[in-house]
């Protein structure tokens, strides 16, 4: 049966591709270090929801392309958040609102069912950060650095970095990084646990990121998007919260379908072929 023709969105700031059942999604503005501009912040959302509900991508890159990987948020775009209402207490709503909107575009990205994987390379800094910590996993080239820039410019970052850092590095880790701003190299990342894998240069990189993503988009689809539920929400629950969930998830998600294909294709030593 011949694949249907499958009809993806098109953006200014990003640039989408699909490969069989693995989504490439990269930052496209090289020229600008790929800081984000408002057009971006809103397309990240824009491509991850739709990422979300199209059934035949089953897995995500996210990589950049160009020099650096994202130097953060565009200064321009930093300099227009607040508005400029003058009245104090009306302009801070309107900071609010667009902050709360900010973080919604990125947390689009761990809400999306299939997992995303992020390939960074060379700069990772501010705003960059909060939108690969909502990945659900980092692979980094040698020459990979990343840094919580906002307090050098006398802010707290706002948008996801120290709610979600915490949860994947050391308590102590992700408050030195948030008080001094320094810069972390590739290695340390993965001595930290930020990076899964470090790659030689950025070729080796997308190869290595493809390969885990290709793995990834050949298992059921609905077991891997239950894996991707449980653990986010078990990183937000207790264990018992967790149990309870994981049971009742299994209870009316469980395919009967996935696993007779799954212990068959085991049996007969052969790639098993699930359904969208």
């Amino acid at each position: 049966m011949q694949q249907e023709q499958i009809t993806q969105p098109s953006f200014e700031t990003l640039d989408l591709s699909i490969d069989g059942h693995v989504a490439e999604v990269f930052l496209n503005r090289g020229d600008k270090a790929n800081s984000m501009n408002v057009a971006m912040w809103r397309e990240l959302q824009d491509c991850f929801d739709w990422l979300d509900s199209e059934p035949s991508v089953r897995a995500v890159i996210l990589a950049a392309h160009g020099k650096h990987f994202c130097a953060g948020i565009d200064l321009d775009m930093l300099a227009g958040v607040q508005g400029k209402n003058t009245d104090p207490a009306r302009r801070a709503e309107i900071f609010r609102r667009n902050v709360l909107v900010m973080q919604d575009n990125l947390s689009a990205i761990e809400k999306c069912r299939k997992p995303v994987l992020a390939a960074i390379h060379n700069t990772c800094i501010g705003g960059a950060m909060d939108m690969v910590t909502c990945a659900d996993m980092r692979y980094a080239t040698a020459d990979a650095w990343f840094s919580i820039r906002e307090v050098d410019i006398g802010m707290t970052a706002d948008v996801g970095t120290l709610q979600r850092l915490p949860k994947i590095v050391p308590y102590g880790v992700a408050c030195e990084l948030a008080y001094t701003g320094r810069n972390m190299g590739a290695e340390e990342a993965q001595q930290v646990g930020l990076i899964n894998r470090v790659f030689a240069d950025k070729e080796a990189l997308l190869k290595g990121v493809r390969e885990t993503a290709a793995v990834i988009a050949s298992k059921a689809p609905l077991a891997v998007r239950g894996s991707k539920e449980m653990l986010l929400y078990s990183r937000d629950h207790s264990v018992q919260e967790g149990l309870n969930y994981i049971a009742t998830w299994n209870a009316g998600m469980l395919s009967a379908h996935d696993l007779q294909e799954g212990l068959k294709a085991q049996m007969e030593k052969r790639a098993a072929n699930y359904e969208d």
